[in-house]
């Protein structure tokens, strides 16, 4: 009986051993969060928006080639049509990011390029 004894022993300081193992250890995971975006076409529209509130002049022409990623420091230009044919380029740059909430700031250049004949 002394083997038994022995195996029931080894086995109980196994599952001690095993047990603390456990209980010491810990774990965390990280689940990266998604940066937002905002489409080129919601951009575009959005600075139409401003520039036509700030210069109060009806809403002009603005395309943007991207989706513009919601990282602090992200450049994007975009381009400002006139009803002439000119255009404008306009640099627009995060500042921040809220949630899926994206803030930029935009400048525009100080010439514009002659319409293409």
């Amino acid at each position: 009986m002394p083997n038994t004894r022995l195996s029931a022993a080894t086995s109980m300081l196994s599952a001690v051993a095993a047990s603390m193992l456990l209980v010491g250890c810990s774990a965390s995971v990280s689940v990266e969060k998604s940066t937002p975006k905002m489409s080129a076409d919601k951009l575009a529209t959005l600075l139409a928006d401003k520039l036509a509130a700030t210069t109060s002049q009806p809403k002009p022409d603005i395309a943007c080639p991207e989706d513009i990623v919601g990282k602090v420091g992200t450049n994007t230009r975009c381009k400002l049509t006139a009803d002439d044919g000119s255009t404008l380029g306009v640099s627009v740059t995060v500042t921040s990011v809220d949630g899926d909430q994206i803030n930029f700031d935009f400048e525009a250049d100080d010439h514009a390029s002659p319409a293409a004949n």
